[in-house]
């Protein structure tokens, strides 16, 4: 297990002044509020696992302009992401992407006044596509460049809505790669309450997907067909609620669900509607899971602010499962909307812009960190010249 003692890090760098490389000039390790800089204009540069986003924020006016571009028809040959594939892919379409953002705002590269980019957790190779273009354009740009946390850009998507929720607030995280109940206090404020033991949420949805023959990405096609199931026809377990504690475990779940697929087709009843059945008993057992380990979180933080954030946040089932919950108990719920529930740049340059703002920034390296505690990131009021990975 990575601690946040030993956060592995990869990085390219050169160390001949004035060489060429990807070299900034560095803010005053602990820059005076008159060198502060203040940023107006942030690119934020997404390229952790298959979707390559980039965004424009004005740090008066909000989101300028954003773009995306999914690799879903890359990888479902393959039923999933192929690391490698994804890196090329990004390759390809990362500058283009940034152009058509530039010119969607009316602004021109010369505008920028800082970038943000996604260094980790995510898929090393595809990580270090964004860190790279990053900081060649930092490098030309002559300006700062920083390498944020991708889950706290998840954690401050709903900040990007008219209605944000004030700290503090519970968090739950919930995506392809993370099932995370969070206590946040500030920006780099983060106590992590529970978490999953083995596969996320976004995980488990895939791979009861692929049990019941449908494509990728399988959360969605899950949540589409469990429209169509019949409420009661089965029941599965809702695991890790009847015991103490704020952990996830859906491994076993996933079993008594590929179990209830195989009973089916040895029955001769796996038809369109048994696999709707399954599909809307799945989906229930994760968003009861899931609603059942927020209450006890709010309970135990006193918070009345929840927000939910990743790809599973998008879910119709799970947010409405929430909003009745909090409502009960006397809170609220947020989220972002559904284009921002999955990667995207928008995300990344609003988190960026909060620490660039105080003049964090990177030092020399391009970061990339595929395992990085989110619990292990500074506060935003500290002085960091040398990125957020020591």
């Amino acid at each position: 297990m990575i601690t946040a003692e030993t956060v592995q890090v990869n990085h390219c760098s050169t160390k001949v002044t004035g060489g060429v490389g990807f070299l900034i000039k560095s803010w005053p390790t602990n820059p005076s509020p008159q060198t502060r800089p203040r940023f107006m204009l942030i690119l934020g540069i997404e390229t952790s696992c298959d979707e390559t986003g980039v965004a424009l924020l004005d740090d008066e006016r909000g989101l300028l302009a954003h773009a995306l571009y999914s690799q879903v028809e890359v990888h479902a040959d393959y039923g999933g992401v192929v690391p490698e594939l994804a890196s090329r892919d990004h390759v390809r379409k990362l500058l283009p992407l940034c152009d058509q953002v530039l010119a969607d705002a009316g602004k021109s590269r010369a505008d920028i006044e800082g970038i943000a980019y996604t260094a980790g957790p995510g898929l090393v190779g595809a990580l270090m596509v964004g860190g790279s273009v990053a900081h060649a354009l930092g490098y030309a740009l002559d300006i700062p460049v920083l390498g944020v946390h991708h889950m706290e850009g998840h954690l401050l998507a709903p900040m990007l809505e008219d209605n944000p929720p004030a700290f503090p607030f519970v968090a739950l995280l919930v995506s392809g790669g993370h099932t995370q109940l969070v206590r946040v206090d500030a920006i780099g404020e983060y106590e992590m309450l529970g978490e999953s033991v083995d596969d996320a949420a976004g995980e488990a949805f895939d791979k009861a997907a692929k049990m019941l023959g449908l494509d990728y990405p399988g959360g969605p096609r899950v949540a589409a067909l469990a429209e169509n199931g019949r409420e009661g026809r089965y029941r599965f377990p809702r695991p890790m609620t009847d015991r103490p504690g704020l952990d996830f475990s859906f491994s076993g779940l996933k079993t008594f669900t590929l179990n209830t697929v195989n009973a089916a087709k040895e029955a001769g009843e796996f038809d369109e509607q048994v696999k709707a059945d399954i599909a809307l008993a799945f989906e229930a057992a994760v968003v009861d899971t899931l609603t059942i380990k927020c209450r006890r979180a709010l309970e135990q933080t006193g918070c009345k602010r929840l927000v939910i954030a990743g790809g599973v946040s998008a879910n119709k089932r799970l947010r409405a499962g929430l909003e009745k919950m909090t409502a009960k108990l006397g809170g609220s719920v947020f989220y972002a909307r559904p284009e921002f529930c999955t990667d995207n740049g928008a995300m990344i340059a609003y988190a960026g812009a909060q620490r660039l703002r105080k003049g964090q920034k990177d030092g020399e390296r391009i970061v990339a960190v595929p395992r990085w505690p989110m619990d292990s990131l500074p506060s935003v009021n500290e002085p960091r010249a040398n990125g957020l990975v020591d």
